[in-house]
């Protein structure tokens, strides 16, 4: 199978069911925001400074990130009540019970933080920040189209973890976290 296939050079690709759509519409927006992040998350994970359990539950979250682009890159005109495979509130429940997890070893939040710390807090402060604009994307999204709300629970629920785990990674790895001070 060859990789490339030219149906594309003309700006358009097609949605799961063939359906051809712009490379610029709003679907498309959303669901290369999602892939984006997983790229993000890959690298994340291969940082250094993360304790096993925070690479096995990216792991996960990359597997329902996967779900998650695959339902938004299908036209469920014909379908509106669609749900995402494989995406449920355990998923969302098990990010809530490890930002607990890290929640408990961390010093209370007093202040704003500003991103950064040691390398694998800065890129899980940058995976956030993406993780926040593909949930926007999946938002315009939802002014044309049907989406599941638990697509939007979890990627909200999802920036909070990686926020959280930007804490813990400083944290761990005995970095002080820099306090924003209006200047």
């Amino acid at each position: 199978m060859k990789i490339y296939t030219r149906t594309g050079d003309a700006g358009t690709t097609s949605l799961v069911g063939g359906k051809r759509v712009r490379k610029d519409s709003v679907r498309l927006d959303a669901y290369g925001s999602v892939d984006e992040l997983n790229s993000f998350l890959g690298m994340l994970i291969a940082s250094e400074g993360l304790e096993s359990e925070a690479g096995d539950t990216l792991r996960m979250v990359q597997n329902k990130l996967f779900n998650v682009g695959a339902y938004l890159a299908t036209d469920n005109t014909d379908n509106p009540m669609a749900e995402p495979s494989g995406l449920g509130h355990k998923a969302i429940g098990e990010l809530e019970r490890q930002i607990d997890l890290m929640t408990d070893r961390l010093p209370e939040l007093r202040a704003f933080i500003l991103p950064g710390g040691c390398p694998a807090a800065a890129l899980a402060n940058v995976c956030r920040a993406v993780c926040r604009r593909a949930e926007r994307r999946v938002i315009a999204l939802t002014q044309e189209a049907r989406v599941d709300d638990i697509v939007i629970r979890f990627l909200n629920r999802l920036s909070d973890y990686l926020f959280t785990l930007g804490r813990y990674a400083n944290h761990i790895s005995g970095v002080a976290e820099l306090e924003w001070r209006k200047e």
